[in-house]
């Protein structure tokens, strides 16, 4: 797979089990958009977006 820096922030192994429900189909997604789409400045803004969205919906379980 492509070595691509954001894929870290994706990382959802670590978490509490109710937030790796939330946090884990984000990450597949990013894996998938990392390994079909190729490397380009709007490859780079979907994984920002995205992962700003799985940063506001671990925020939202959390906030409960």
């Amino acid at each position: 797979m492509d070595n691509e820096f954001l894929l870290q922030f994706f990382t959802y192994d670590h978490l509490p089990e109710r937030l790796q429900l939330v946090s884990k189909p984000f990450g597949q997604l990013a894996e998938t958009i990392v390994a079909v789409l190729p490397r380009n400045p709007e490859r780079t803004t979907a994984l920002r977006k995205l992962l700003e969205a799985k940063d506001c919906a671990v925020r939202a379980l959390v906030a409960e």
